[in-house]
């Protein structure tokens, strides 16, 4: 089994432990590994006698890289395939929206490659806890998708311009960039959590989701006041004015333009995020523009039912297929992309992106709370 669960009795209480155990692939999240998620987070908020939940992945690499790609663009390739895929997409963003309406405190311990879907994972739970190997990034411009598990909520939240920049570019962030920008709360000095498991095993929980709250809160400041934490230079705070700057306008195009016109010499993290940018998805770049214009005016769970047209209709095209083929089948790094450049993508193809394959009453996420 590739997800581990188990409940574990503290001095008083108990708590639910969730393992991602996929090690060989990064912990990459396949449809069945979410749906043990699901069932698994389902049954513990209707269980009193569990008073919060901890996640963590197993290995050394990676807490999650994303999805489980290669499954999807097999389901996309094979019988029936669009319908799978909305199969796989509607279940990783019901979960990512249990996660954040989750009524039982939730904490993630990320390590490693934390992307995509792993940092859907982390943006919805209660405390956000980074182990010092920890890399975030939405890399989706690099296959053709767009920054999805409810990005279009968490990117919006971030400082001017960061949001857009981290979607169009991919851009990686270490445990003092996140801390910096708030995509997490707490820098820890273990890849492993074991010493905070054994904390919160020794302490009495009530079930009062008020007070085991509060009471979680103390023990995880406390557990953070109490190592020795080297964080690594934020190679975002050399950059924050800059990308508020270039990031700032009413034109893509004129953005994109203004991000590779701008000169940065011996800065090897900017270069790579410009490397991404231009060698990105130019049809990508356009839906990340529109997704995050459009969803600061949508509540969450609308973000969430915008995503999914967004998903199925990249399952749909052709851009995400040669994107999976070029970055992880074939492995060639030479993408065709349907448009050279941004400039000459049209809007009405854009547009394709937002609008619906099914009739409002089949939505699949209509739902949603």
């Amino acid at each position: 089994m590739s997800i581990h669960t188990e409940t574990r009795a503290c001095t008083e209480g108990q708590i639910g432990l969730i393992t991602l155990d996929s090690p060989h692939n990064l912990n990459a999240l396949s449809l069945e590994m979410i749906n043990v998620l699901q069932d698994t987070l389902d049954r513990w908020a209707a269980d009193p006698a569990i008073c919060l939940v901890l996640f963590w992945g197993a290995g050394e690499r990676a807490f999650c890289a994303g999805a489980d790609i290669r499954q999807l663009h097999g389901m996309i390739g094979g019988e029936d395939g669009i319908r799978q895929a909305t199969r796989y997409f509607e279940a990783e963003y019901r979960l990512d929206h249990t996660l954040y309406v989750y009524p039982k405190p939730l904490v993630c311990w990320a390590h490693g490659y934390t992307m995509g879907g792993g940092l859907g994972l982390l943006s919805g739970c209660r405390y956000r806890l980074l182990a010092p190997s920890a890399q975030l990034a939405m890399p989706e411009v690099s296959i053709g998708l767009f920054p999805d598990v409810g990005a279009g909520y968490f990117l919006n939240r971030l400082p001017e311009g960061i949001g857009l920049f981290l979607g169009l570019t991919g851009a990686r962030l270490n445990q003092a960039d996140s801390l910096r920008i708030g995509l997490a709360d707490l820098a820890v000095a273990d890849e492993s959590p074991d010493a905070l498991l054994q904390h919160l095993l020794e302490t009495r929980w009530t079930g009062d989701v008020a007070a085991d709250d509060n009471r979680l809160y103390r023990l995880l400041a406390q557990f953070t006041r109490d190592q020795t934490i080297d964080l690594p230079d934020s190679e975002l705070a050399n950059h924050e004015q800059r990308i508020a700057r270039l990031c700032r306008g009413e034109s893509l195009p004129d953005i994109i333009h203004q991000l590779t016109g701008e000169t940065v010499e011996d800065d090897p993290w900017w270069q790579t995020a410009i490397n991404n940018l231009t060698e990105g998805c130019p049809t990508t770049a356009w839906l990340i523009w529109e997704q995050l214009r459009r969803a600061r005016q949508f509540s969450l769970k609308d973000i969430f039912r915008m995503e999914l047209i967004m998903a199925v209709r990249c399952c749909e095209g052709d851009e995400l297929q040669e994107g999976i083929r070029a970055r992880l089948i074939d492995r060639d790094n030479q993408p065709h992309w349907q448009y050279p450049t941004v400039d000459a993508v049209p809007y009405a193809d854009v547009e394709r992106y937002f609008t619906a394959p099914w009739a409002p009453a089949d939505d699949p996420l209509a739902d949603l709370d």
